[in-house]
């Protein structure tokens, strides 16, 4: 998938926040959560509140990715206080007095499946009217192609991803590779 513009995700992060109930303030979390930690959509429903650590900071969260392998992912002060406001008002909500270790629950207060998130990041792409193709992996593509744009290693990358190994990674630095191109050519004076 092709990565969206970092206006596009800001677009999208602050869709649900224009709604007014406890599936917007989840929704908020979910997404800076996805993109600030590049996490796979299957690896964000599987969370559970164990899996979180966010006092005393630094914050970071761990889930397990593919073939059951833990990892533990930095997480950023946005998110943070887009997950602080979820559990501490929306989550409860949702429950509704019912116990659930997931992290993220539908409004039956049972954990949101992989498909249950993808709807709802379908219906925010489209109202923030950002190309219909937008998927949950497409955040994580855009998370990994933002940070290598930013200056992060490759080898930086494959970790917080969670790739067992680097060509897998590698795929994102050709992204970042043309964006160095267009960036040098609308900017030499030789190139123009």
């Amino acid at each position: 998938p092709k990565p969206m513009t970092t206006t596009e995700v800001d677009s999208l992060l602050q869709e649900p926040r224009k709604y007014d109930s406890p599936e917007a303030v989840r929704d908020t979390a979910m997404l800076e959560l996805m993109y600030a930690t590049g996490m796979r959509v299957t690896e964000l429903v599987s969370l559970n509140l164990d899996s979180l650590h966010l006092d005393p900071a630094p914050s970071w969260i761990r889930c397990l990715g593919k073939g059951g392998k833990e990892r533990t992912i930095p997480v950023h002060e946005q998110a943070i206080e887009a997950l602080t406001s979820y559990l501490d008002d929306a989550r409860p909500a949702l429950l509704k007095n019912r116990p659930h270790q997931a992290l993220f629950v539908n409004r039956r207060g049972e954990r949101l499946t992989r498909q249950g998130f993808w709807l709802i990041l379908k219906g925010y792409a489209k109202s923030a009217g950002i190309d219909s193709h937008v998927t949950p992996h497409t955040l994580r593509h855009s998370f990994a192609t933002h940070l290598l744009r930013g200056g992060a290693s490759v080898r930086d990358v494959q970790e917080l991803l969670g790739h067992a190994n680097v060509s897998t990674t590698q795929v994102y630095t050709q992204l970042a590779d043309e964006h160095l191109r267009e960036v040098y050519e609308n900017v030499h004076p030789r190139a123009k």
